[in-house]
C-alpha cells in the first residue's frame, strides 16, 4: 500500500507510525502508573479524612437550648472533597449527616474498614465519644467519597495522554514531511534535470551537485558521469552517421556521370545490335537504368539527412500529378489508372522532389496490386493544405507491415526485385522537407496514402520542361489537358471542384 505514495510521504508516514507506536506505549505505561497512584492517592485522602473526623468528632448538649452541637461542622467537613458524612449510634441507627448535596442511602455501617458501595468509596470508624455533660456513647463514623470523582480524573488523564500521542504523531509527520524534503531536495533537482534532458535530448546538459558526500551525492556523480559517457557516445554516432551521409551523396553524385555514358552507350548499343546480343544489352540497360534510379534515391535520402536547402517555388500540384501518371502508363499496362485533380492547388516545393512523391505512390500500388487492378490519384484543396491521395482497391498494407511501411529498405513479403524499399522513405522524406506530412489510412478495400502539404496563395510559375500546363478539368474532351492525357492513355474524371 505505500508503494502507493511517493518516497517523501513513505518516510514520513513510517516515521510518523514509529512515532505513534512508541508515544502509545509510553502512554500506557505512563497512564497505568499515574492510574494505580490516581487511586493510591484517593484512597490514601479517604482514609487520612475519615481517621482525622472520626479524631477530633465531639458532640456537645446544652439543655438550656435543647440542641446538639458537633465539631467539626460535617458540612464544613465534607464540603472540600464533596463527601457524605453519616454518624450513627451504637446501635447503627443514623442521628446526624452533612454532605454539599445529599447522597444515596449506603445503609447501616457494617465494619471499620473501606468498602466500595453505591458508587462510593467509604471508610468506617468506630469511636465511644465522650459528651460535655460527663456521659459517653459509641458513634459509627461513615464517611463517603463518589467514586466518579476518581473515574473523572482517570478519564481525564486518559484524554490527555490521548491527545499528547495525537499531537506528537502530527509533529513527527509534519517534521519527518519537512526533513524528507530537504533530504530529497538533491534528488528532485536530478529528477528536474532529467526530465529537462528527456524534453530537449540534450545529452550535453550537467546535473546539480550537492555539497555533501553521502549517497545523494554518489547517486549524481554517477549520473553526471553517465551524461558524459552518453554525450561522447552521441558525437561520436552523429560523426560517424555525417561521415556516412557525406559518403552516400558524394558516391551517389559520382555515381551519375558514369551511370549516364554508361546509359548512352547501352541505348546506342540497343540500336545497332540484334538478335541475342540485342537482348544482352537491353537487359544491361534495364539493369543501369533501375542502378540510376536507386543511386537518385540514394542521393536525395542523403540530401534530406543533411537538411540541405532546395530552391522552391510556387508549383501546381495537378500539374505534377499528371506528369507522374503519365510516366508511369508505361508500367501500368495491366492496371487502370485515373485522375481526379482540381485546378489551382498550389504549394512551395520543387517540381523535381513532388513529382517523386507521386511517382513512387503510383508504383508501389502498382508494384503490390495484381493486375486489373484500379489506381485512383487525387488531387484536391482542403482548407490551408493541399492533399495528393493515391488509392487502390488491391489486398491493402498487411497489419504486421503498418508500422514500419514509412522505413528504408522495407519491403513487402511478395515483393522480390521489384523496388529497392526507398520508395515510401523518399515520400516521407520529402514531405517533411516540404513541411507536410503523409499517412496509411484505413481503406476497404485496398491502400490509401495521403499527402498533406501546406497550401499557397500564388501563381505556379510555369514549367520548364514539356510538361502540359493544367487547365480546369471539365466534361469537354477537347480541352488540352485532356487532350494531353488522351494521348498518354489516362483516365481523367471531371473534377468535384471544376
Amino acid at each position: 500500500m505505500l508503494e502507493r505514495f511517493s518516497i517523501r510521504w513513505r518516510l514520513a508516514l513510517i516515521s510518523a507510525g514509529l512515532t505513534f507506536v512508541i508515544l502509545c506505549a509510553f502512554a500506557v505505561v505512563i497512564g497505568q502508573l499515574t492510574d494505580q497512584r490516581i487511586r493510591s492517592d484517593f484512597r490514601n485522602e479517604t482514609e487520612n479524612a475519615a481517621t482525622t473526623l472520626a479524631d477530633r468528632l465531639s458532640i456537645a448538649y446544652s439543655p438550656a437550648t435543647n440542641r446538639v452541637t458537633i465539631n467539626p461542622p460535617l458540612e464544613l467537613y465534607a464540603a472540600p472533597n464533596n463527601a457524605v458524612i453519616r454518624l450513627y449510634n451504637g446501635y447503627k441507627l443514623p442521628i446526624a449527616e452533612g454532605a454539599t448535596k445529599r447522597g444515596p442511602d449506603l445503609g447501616p455501617p457494617t465494619e471499620s474498614g473501606v468498602t466500595e458501595r453505591g458508587g462510593y468509596l467509604i471508610e468506617t470508624r468506630f469511636r465511644v465519644i465522650a459528651f460535655s455533660n460527663g456521659g459517653t456513647a459509641p458513634i459509627w463514623v461513615e464517611y463517603a467519597r463518589p467514586l466518579k470523582d476518581l473515574e473523572s480524573t482517570q478519564a481525564r488523564l486518559r484524554l490527555f495522554l490521548a491527545f499528547g500521542a495525537g499531537v506528537g504523531t502530527l509533529l513527527a509527520l509534519l517534521g519527518a514531511l519537512a526533513l524528507a524534503k530537504r533530504s530529497l531536495r538533491p534528488i528532485t533537482a536530478l529528477t528536474a534535470t532529467a526530465r529537462d534532458i528527456a524534453r530537449t535530448r540534450d545529452s550535453a546538459m550537467r546535473v546539480p551537485q550537492p555539497t555533501g558526500d553521502d549517497e545523494v551525492s554518489e547517486l549524481a556523480r554517477t549520473f553526471d558521469e553517465m551524461l558524459g559517457s552518453l554525450d561522447a557516445a552521441r558525437v561520436e554516432t552523429q560523426g560517424a552517421l555525417q561521415r556516412q551521409r557525406q559518403f552516400v551523396a558524394d558516391a551517389s553524385h559520382e555515381l551519375r556521370t558514369p551511370l549516364t555514358s554508361v546509359l548512352a552507350n547501352l541505348e546506342l548499343l540497343t540500336e545497332e545490335l540484334d538478335g541475342e546480343r540485342r537482348e544482352a544489352a537491353e537487359a544491361a540497360l534495364r539493369s543501369s537504368r533501375r542502378m540510376r534510379r536507386l543511386v537518385a534515391d540514394l542521393l536525395l535520402l542523403a540530401r534530406s539527412d543533411s537538411a540541405q536547402d532546395t530552391r522552391h517555388r510556387p508549383v501546381d500540384v495537378g500539374q505534377i500529378a499528371l506528369d507522374a501518371v503519365s510516366e508511369a502508363q508505361a508500367l501500368a499496362a495491366e492496371h487502370e489508372l485515373e485522375l481526379d485533380a482540381a485546378p489551382g492547388v498550389v504549394v512551395d516545393g520543387a517540381r523535381d522532389e513532388l513529382h517523386r512523391v507521386v511517382l513512387n505512390l503510383i508504383e508501389n500500388a502498382i508494384n503490390h496490386t495484381p493486375p486489373g487492378t484500379t489506381v485512383r490519384v487525387i488531387v484536391r484543396a482542403e482548407g490551408h493544405d493541399a492533399l495528393v491521395i493515391v488509392e487502390d482497391d488491391g489486398p491493402g498494407v498487411p497489419p504486421e507491415m503498418r508500422e514500419k511501411i514509412f522505413d528504408r529498405f522495407v519491403r513487402a513479403g511478395g515483393d522480390v526485385g521489384k523496388s529497392t524499399g526507398l520508395g515510401l522513405a523518399i515520400v516521407r522524406a520529402v514531405a517533411q522537407d516540404h513541411g507536410g506530412e503523409v499517412r496509411l489510412e484505413d481503406a476497404e478495400p485496398g491502400a490509401r496514402f495521403v499527402v498533406r502539404l501546406p497550401r499557397v496563395d500564388a501563381e505556379p510559375e510555369p514549367p520548364t520542361d514539356e510538361h502540359v500546363t493544367p487547365d480546369a478539368v471539365s466534361g469537354d474532351a477537347s480541352t488540352p489537358r485532356r487532350a494531353a492525357a488522351f494521348a498518354r492513355g489516362i483516365r481523367l474524371r471531371p473534377s468535384r471542384r471544376a
